[in-house]
Order: structure tokens, then sequence, then C-alpha cells
């Protein structure tokens, strides 16, 4: 079995962390996959897939790291050429990637006890996403 799902969503943007567990364990269960994984992807340049605590000093920490590997303020070629202000976003992004693959084990997520999938919005503006949850299994 492969069905493809979806959770859409709307964002801040500027590192925005969304928990999205409730999300994506709803369409696994709508699909009525038992055992299998789920892939999801977000078809976005600026956005990026990773799990976490999702915890406010966990999300405070992650973000404090991307203003300090990835600083904004910084020069970027990107933002030379389209003049957009989001080249750091791009950046951000390429360092966690767009995806991310979860077991699903007697119709639930493997996630450990403190673990949440988070999506992370680096765009430089609130944007509408939609991310596309792909199901293999049985």
């Amino acid at each position: 079995m492969v069905k493809t799902g979806y959770v859409e969503f709307s964002t801040q943007g500027n590192a925005d962390m969304v928990d999205v567990t409730a999300q994506v364990a709803a369409v696994v269960a709508d699909a009525g996959l038992v055992d299998g994984i789920v892939t999801l992807f977000t078809p976005s340049a600026t956005s990026a897939l990773t799990t976490i605590e999702y915890e406010s000093g966990c999300l405070s920490d992650l973000g404090r790291l991307f203003n300090e590997i990835v600083d904004p303020k910084r020069p970027y070629q990107h933002n030379a050429r389209w003049g957009d202000g989001n080249g750091h976003s791009h950046v951000r992004a390429a360092l966690l990637g767009p995806s991310l693959t979860v077991p699903v084990v007697n119709g639930r997520l493997t996630l450990g006890t403190w673990q949440q999938i988070i999506f992370i919005d680096f765009d430089n503006r609130a944007r509408r996403r939609k991310l596309i949850v792909q199901m293999m299994g049985a």
C-alpha cells in the first residue's frame, strides 16, 4: 500500500516552529496504515522538518543556535541577486533538510516520549504551508 495525504497550516515565518505530530498521526490513522513508514516532505526551499522535545526551552535553544550559525544580518548573495532578504532562510532550511521518515508500528508513529515532529518555517514572512505525507506499508 502507498497512500498520500497532506497537512496544511499557517506559519509566522522567522523560524516559527510548529508541532505537526498530531496532524501527521491523524493522516496515518485515516489512511489505515498499521505497519510501515511515513515520509514527510515540505515542498519549500525555506522550511525544514526535524524532531525535538516541543518545549519552550528546547525551542528557544534551537532558535538561538540558528541565529548563531546562520546570522540573518550577514550578507547573502541570494539577497543581492533577488532582493527578498531571505538568503539566510534558504541556508537554514538546507542544514536541516526537507524530509523526515518515521516508522509506524501497530498504527502508531514510533516517536519517543519527548519527541515531536516539528516544521520550521525559516522564511522572513508569514506563509500558508502544506506538508506531503506519504505512507508505505500494510
